[in-house]
């Protein structure tokens, strides 16, 4: 026998049973960007690395480290290597190093890549670059688009966002050599070194 007792239990199991499928569905397709803290380094982390990378720190690093941080919030993981490069209105650039993924090993990867605007000068830099909204590292191996309109000063630093999707690179660069302008284009991250920048 049904009763209005046993219609409403039933009617609130099936909400109860709808709301928990709704949930696991939300949480199966969370963005990226929706990474726990133990999947990111935090700012002291991240200083420290810098830190060590660079043979110590300065106030042009630690300022573009706050802007970052309070642009983007924690990172996935960062990328430590040496880059080089020229330009004369159309640029190239070359690099290599290792990804590192919070809580995975190491991968190492290369990039390169031409600018096409006002840029003149030659540049070697060092490069650590903070990684967003990254977890699965076979995801690096892409082209970032970017804008740099930055100045390579003997001992300077420079930073620019490169982007594609939701993965967001933020390559903090510190070197020889002067470049200048506001040139567009775009680095290809690829797990061999490769000649050809295109």
């Amino acid at each position: 026998m049904i009763t209005f007792r046993n219609t409403t239990i039933v009617m609130g199991l099936t909400l109860w049973f709808c709301f928990f499928l709704a949930m696991t569905q939300a949480m199966a397709q969370a963005p990226h960007g929706m990474e726990t803290e133990s999947q990111t380094y935090s700012k002291e982390e991240i200083s420290n690395h810098v830190e060590g990378f660079f043979e110590g720190t300065t106030e042009g690093l630690a300022d573009i480290l706050n802007r970052i941080f309070a642009e983007q919030g924690r990172p996935t993981g960062f990328i430590k290597g040496d880059e080089a490069g020229g330009a004369l209105v159309v640029g190239l650039r070359y690099g290599k190093g290792q990804l590192q993924l919070k809580g995975q090993d190491p991968v190492d990867v290369f990039w390169q890549g031409p600018s096409v605007g006002f840029d003149v000068g030659l540049h070697a830099a060092k490069v650590f670059t903070l990684v967003y909204n990254l977890t699965d590292p076979n995801l690096i191996f892409q082209r970032f688009p970017g804008v740099d309109g930055s100045v390579y000063v003997l001992g300077g630093v420079s930073m620019n966002y490169q982007k594609s999707n939701e993965i967001i690179l933020a390559p903090i660069r510190t070197g020889v050599g002067l470049r200048l302008g506001a040139s567009v284009g775009y680095l290809h991250y690829t797990r061999q070194e490769h000649v050809n920048p295109f």
